[in-house]
């Protein structure tokens, strides 16, 4: 039986871009992406140059008829003159090279053993010389999702564009600071059968990209493009989406317009088109072709740098080891999301008090907490930490004094840990007996409740609760 999707003869393809740390691409200059006052400004114009074919692109044309100028902010200290194209690239970074190979790997895609950069016209402003370079590494990978195989036909290494600062019609403003940056494109054949397939195969090559070290984290380090076509409507790439799981609904609202438009009679056109916060698209650009490609001169053909097989510890294997500690599935994702997995575990070997859910939950979800209801940022260090958890596993805090604790921290820089120090039994006793002398009137859950509010951090609730049923009783 056919699905809704099946019947519509849906169609689709991810493109994934994930940036690297370290060097740049070209250049000796580190990859932090800067937005504050720049040291320096350049101003170009761009023109579209003809591909191997001959040919001036499509969507180079579109942008050169805007007939924009473009502003380029610099550093001199982490910006060069490769960034402002006044110099030659120099050689390419092997460490971004071994690390794009080792992703490939993960993909099960075989290496190119003749790795030829390509310049890719791009005349929207974003690169200072009218191209990006690209370079395809390996082919023929796969990935399974669901048991479902979705081909990898392509792994490309190439660098980042420049950050787009201000957009005015005139001109436009980037920033050099992300230009250079390693960047691995990684995308799939058109066998996506869902919108939430989709998702899926996007969340899971998220997952191995993560797996490895020197891959650049947070916001913007990691894009997703999705190719979606549909029968009797035209193939769209659909660019910026704000996170993979918002990919469903905006293919979503991609197939309606199409299907709008070809109930009306109307033939969707194949472009690029951008995905809105409210999950529609809008028209950036033609579709561009093989015209925009030509070979660059300027960097010689490599060949692939010999690899160690390595195993490589899947994020979604460090999760199922973190549920074997008795964290759920969420909880266990979100703390190798983190980066905490072996920290957690080291945490559980030493400390056989404290049990990993809770340390866990402190890492993760406590900061986010005293964010949302104390307006503080906290971040603590492993070492802040564990200094905590050692302190609970001795008994010298309560479980219910850490959220305190880490507060206290976002305000004053301090991990005070005295300030909250458990209150002995004997001195608790007396304080309690004291409360149920003061409000013999009230039922025991009542006396529960003023108790807690009175000695809550200085000691553990399950010890006031036991206390106060022997001393009432």
């Amino acid at each position: 039986m056919k699905t809704e999707y099946q019947a519509l003869g849906f169609r689709a393809g991810l493109e994934i871009h994930q940036q690297l740390e370290g060097r740049k691409l070209f250049c000796d200059c580190p990859t932090i992406i800067r937005r504050d006052k720049p040291d320096f400004v350049v101003q170009r114009r761009l023109r579209a140059a003809a591909g191997e074919t001959g040919e001036v692109d499509i969507a180079a044309l579109h942008e050169m008829e805007k007939d924009k100028y473009f502003l380029y902010q610099g550093y001199y200290d982490t910006t060069c003159l490769v960034e402002l194209d006044e110099e030659p690239p120099n050689p390419v970074n092997q460490e971004a090279l071994r690390t794009a190979l080792q992703i490939a790997r993960l993909l099960h895609a075989k290496f190119i053993d003749r790795m030829q950069f390509m310049r890719k016209t791009v005349i929207d402003g974003s690169n200072t010389s009218g191209f990006q370079r690209t370079a395809l590494i390996a082919r023929n990978g796969y990935l399974e999702v669901n048991g479902k195989k979705i081909d990898i036909p392509t792994v490309c290494l190439e660098e980042e564009a420049c950050q787009v600062i201000e957009r005015r019609k005139e001109y436009d403003v980037y920033n050099l600071s992300r230009l250079g940056i390693p960047l691995i494109e990684i995308a799939t054949d058109a066998s996506i059968s869902s919108p939430e397939e989709c998702k899926e195969a996007a969340a899971k090559i998220g997952m191995i990209l993560r797996s490895l070290p020197g891959i650049k984290r947070g916001i913007g380090s990691i894009r997703q493009d999705v190719n979606v076509s549909i029968k009797g409507g035209a193939r769209v790439e659909i660019k910026g989406f704000q996170e993979y799981k918002s990919i469903p609904k905006v293919i979503e609202h991609e197939m309606q317009r199409q299907l709008k438009l070809i109930q009306q009679g109307k033939k969707p056109k194949e472009e690029v088109r951008k995905a809105e916060p409210d999950f529609t698209t809008s028209f950036l650009r033609p579709m561009p072709g093989a015209a925009r490609l030509y070979p660059e001169t300027d960097i010689p053909i490599l060949i692939p740098p010999s690899l160690r097989e390595e195993k490589v510890e899947l994020l979604e294997e460090k999760a199922k080891q973190m549920e074997q500690l008795g964290l759920g599935k969420d909880l266990a994702e979100a703390i190798v999301k983190h980066g905490k997995a072996t920290f957690l575990h080291d945490m559980a070997k030493k400390y056989k008090q404290v049990k990993p859910a809770f340390v866990a939950e402190t890492i993760v979800s406590t900061p986010k907490t005293i964010k949302k209801k104390e307006g503080l940022e906290v971040a603590p260090t492993e070492m802040q930490f564990e200094e905590l958890f050692r302190a609970l596993d001795e008994g010298r805090i309560s479980k219910e004094a850490v959220y305190n604790i880490l507060a206290d921290l976002g305000r004053t820089v301090k991990l005070d840990i005295g300030k909250y120090a458990t209150m002995p039994d004997a001195i608790l006793e007396k304080e309690l007996k004291k409360i149920i002398e003061e409000n013999k009137e009230l039922p025991f859950n009542a006396l529960i409740g003023k108790a807690m509010e009175k000695l809550r951090g200085k000691a553990e609730g399950r010890k006031i609760v036991e206390m106060l049923k022997r001393l009432n009783s």
